[in-house]
């Protein structure tokens, strides 16, 4: 075990203070905000706009808003959507959403919880979470389940590009 030289204890006195420092300036609590997903970093900012996107999906759903939901997703043929089957292209994903939520009461109440965002580069990123659908029993009856998303950066912003939605009991 190495010991801590004693003959120079003002060099050790003074690297500590110095360490005490680095762990208190704020180029270091950028770095710590970084790490925790807050603040103000780039990619504390992303994970903010990339939430604010799934938080405007809410909203639009729960006013029965099926068009501005899909204001979410990428619009190109590209875009998948993966439930109970594979279905690509933002058209046929948006007909399939205005085909089985048709009414408000299939539609019923949307509530996002549980999602975490990872950063998958610059422009591109992972959220997992939860979701619960509050419906009438003449609606279908309330359904809850999992999601992961993978988001891209485009010139107005996130995007989904790929969806993957199952149900759980």
């Amino acid at each position: 075990m190495r010991s801590i030289p004693t003959r120079r204890p003002h060099l050790f006195f003074a690297f500590l203070c110095a360490c005490a420092l680095l762990l208190g300036h704020p180029l270091n609590r950028d770095a710590q905000a970084q790490q925790a997903g807050t603040g103000s970093t780039p990619a504390a900012k992303d994970k903010t706009a990339i939430l604010q996107v799934l938080d405007d999906q809410q909203t639009a759903w729960n006013r029965g808003d099926v068009e501005t939901f899909m204001h979410g997703y990428k619009d190109s043929p590209e875009t998948t959507f993966i439930g109970s089957s594979v279905q690509h292209g933002y058209q046929p994903i948006l007909e399939r959403y205005k085909k089985r939520y048709s009414t408000p009461e299939a539609m019923g109440h949307l509530d996002f919880s549980e999602q975490s965002v990872r950063m998958l580069g610059p422009d591109h990123a992972l959220v997992v979470g939860h979701f619960h659908l509050t419906r009438t029993a003449s609606g279908g009856g309330d359904a809850q389940g999992i999601f992961s998303l993978i988001l891209e950066r485009e010139p107005e912003g996130w995007r989904i590009i790929l969806d993957h939605t199952s149900t759980t009991p």
